[in-house]
């Protein structure tokens, strides 16, 4: 099987192929074998796996000229900001400009002004600044993608004076429901999962909790993803939220029995303790769970 060269982004380039004694003709093949994906002319993207934000991010860096304005939903992923169901499918650019809005089958050319203060330079790209971007991704979804991406650019280091300042100086479609979420985006919610759980329960009406809660049980440290009245606890469980509990040569399986333990000790202290998964979240089951449990406590 041909090996090719790859730059640091893991992208192959025609000329970097040609000068290390390989020919258009194995190109030609490892697209046709599915090897490699034709992102522009002379330029290639390896087909292994990898996550959506990353190949998105490829596409990006590999198909935007220097003096184009990089923004929404591709702007956030070199933000590096967590998203709800992001819009991948095209790149996406900003015009500078009320007018030049458009849409291809790769691209998608955004029309909207752009101030100094809105451009900054990313990895010899221009992108919208990060305040600016989180605003234009939750101007572009429904509440539980705004609030998602409001946590994830606080969590960031985004400060919350400019992103209220963004939402402030703008009038624009979906503006109403970004700053709706702003009003109560928090970047203590750890993931999106948990930042998806959270707009559930607000858009129900259920008492907001306590994000990650930290407490002493038998000794131990133990934090806990939502907490309502140090009396129940809720935990949002996923493969991802446990990967990132893996130490060096830990198995996912050591993560889930500490967890297990960890929650012995939160029910041994007269807590309740309800789980919930991603597809819980899907088919919004994840009120119904917790509101009994929080009507059982007030009438205790």
């Amino acid at each position: 099987m041909t090996t090719f060269p790859v730059d640091d982004m893991g992208l192959v380039h025609r000329d970097s192929v040609l000068r290390v004694g390989l020919a258009d003709k194995h190109l030609a093949a490892a697209v046709r074998e599915g090897r490699l994906k034709r992102l522009r002319a002379g330029t290639y993207l390896l087909t292994t796996p990898s996550s959506p934000e990353h190949r998105h991010r490829l596409r990006v860096v590999a198909s935007t000229q220097p003096d184009t304005v990089v923004s929404h939903h591709s702007a956030a992923v070199l933000h590096g900001f967590a998203m709800l169901r992001p819009a991948f499918e095209r790149v996406h650019t900003t015009s500078g400009s009320s007018a030049g809005g458009r849409i291809s089958r790769t691209r998608h050319m955004h029309a909207g002004p752009l101030d100094d203060v809105d451009v900054v330079g990313h990895d010899r790209l221009l992108v919208t600044s990060a305040a600016r971007t989180a605003v234009d991704v939750a101007c572009h979804g429904d509440f539980d993608q705004a609030l998602v991406v409001f946590d994830s650019a606080l969590r960031g280091g985004v400060e919350a004076v400019d992103l209220a300042a963004e939402v402030a100086g703008r009038r624009r479609r979906g503006i109403g429901v970004a700053r709706r979420a702003l009003a109560v985006a928090d970047g203590s919610s750890a993931s999106v999962g948990e930042s998806w759980s959270r707009a559930q329960m607000i858009t129900a009406g259920l008492p907001i909790p306590v994000l990650q809660r930290e407490r002493r049980l038998s000794g131990r440290r133990i934090i806990t993803d939502f907490d309502w009245d140090d009396r129940l606890v809720g935990e949002f469980d996923g493969q991802i939220k446990y990967g990132r509990l893996l130490a060096p040569g830990q198995r996912i399986e050591d993560v889930i029995a500490d967890e297990k333990a960890r929650e012995d000790l939160l029910r041994w202290s007269d807590r309740m303790v309800i789980r919930w998964v991603w597809a819980q979240l899907v088919r919004r089951e994840v009120v119904g769970l917790i509101r009994p449990w929080l009507d059982r406590l007030e009438r205790v």
